[in-house]
């Protein structure tokens, strides 16, 4: 009985170790080719319609006049603000 056992696991052993692993290659990937020329350029597109003209406001009421200064000659005064001053 051990010879049949031994006779066993010797012909197993073998059986196992004549087996044919195949190798794996790594095949590296290929490095990209240069770019290819430009495409030819699209069409151009139609233009749009023009919109629609919005209806005019209505204009406002006239203001009441003003009153005169002291003097009551009817000169006007224009007071011009100072121009910007940067510091």
């Amino acid at each position: 009985m051990k010879h049949y056992l031994l006779t066993a696991l010797i012909l197993a052993t073998l059986g196992l170790a004549a087996c044919d692993k195949p190798t794996v290659v790594n095949v590296p990937a290929a490095e990209p080719g240069p770019a290819g020329p430009a495409g030819a350029t699209g069409a151009t597109g139609d233009q749009g319609n023009t919109g629609n003209t919005g209806e005019t406001g209505s204009t406002g009421e006239t203001g009441s006049t003003g009153e005169t200064g002291e003097s009551g000659d009817g000169t006007t005064v224009i007071v011009v603000p100072p121009e910007n001053s940067t510091n």
